[in-house]
């Protein structure tokens, strides 16, 4: 008799029974105080992530620190043409999706959701965080609460921010004691190279040497990073984002 082998893969459609849900967060659309550029979230930081949440029978919401329609920081956008994103063949399949235009069309504010229904948090990053997750209270509370119940709490990129300041209930910092990552100074270099003028207000890894009993940590410019210390996990920029993913993946499967 010939050998059988049998394969079977988990992708989670809409309405079956999952794992359990995971929360993610994206920046409402906000104006660039250096460039005056209108900025969002970085599309790669949500689908990438999306998709390995999903492959792996997760259920996933997403909220905004404004509620309501989302807009993808244009370089991300796979269709725009400047074709700085014209590989991300992830975030233009989810675009063919009604369901996800759905999704982006009308989400609700982070302060609604109920922390006992989700099982892991990620924050998603681009060029909005830098002002609307720094000093962002709502946020820091929320991200805190499921980090001090011991669930995954995950950012990536710029949505690294949050955790120059957010405090656990002591009133310790949540990088107190941890080794984390996020956006480089080298890759903020280079973005400013490549535009012509200072983007961001300030540098995240500049900032995060600054505070004491924490180490920042980065790797090779642009190349997929991601740490977990415990239950944080960090991703160093967009192409971190399904590293963190699976980061956060694996520590829910144990």
């Amino acid at each position: 008799m010939s050998a059988i082998t049998e394969v079977q893969s988990y992708v989670h459609f809409h309405g079956a029974p999952t794992k359990g849900k995971i929360l993610m967060v994206a920046s409402s659309p906000s104006i660039s105080q250096q460039t005056g550029w209108p900025i969002g979230f970085w599309a790669a930081e949500l689908t990438h992530p999306l998709r390995v949440f999903q492959e792996a029978g997760y259920e996933v919401e997403l909220v905004s620190t404004e509620g309501g329609k989302l807009m993808m920081d244009t370089y991300s956008n796979p269709t725009d043409p400047s074709g700085y994103s014209a590989h991300d063949v992830i975030s233009l399949g989810y675009m063919q999706q009604k369901w996800f235009n759905d999704l982006l069309e009308n989400t609700p504010k982070l302060t609604e959701v109920d922390t006992k229904n989700y099982v892991a948090i990620f924050l998603v990053g681009g060029q909005g965080p830098m002002y609307t997750y720094r000093g962002n209270k709502d946020l820091e509370k929320l991200f805190a609460t499921f980090y001090e119940s011991g669930k995954p709490s995950a950012a990536v990129c710029h949505s690294t921010t949050l955790l120059l300041e957010a405090q656990k209930s002591n009133g310790q910092l949540i990088v107190k004691g941890k080794t984390w990552t996020g956006f480089a100074d080298a890759e903020e270099e280079f973005a400013d190279q490549a535009v012509g003028q200072k983007i961001q207000p300030y540098r995240i890894e500049s900032e995060a040497r600054k505070i004491e009993d924490t180490t920042f940590k980065v790797a090779a410019p642009f190349s997929a990073y991601a740490i977990a210390d415990g239950n944080l996990i960090t991703g160093q920029q967009q192409n971190s984002g399904a590293a963190a993913a699976e980061l956060l993946v694996k520590m829910l499967d144990k």
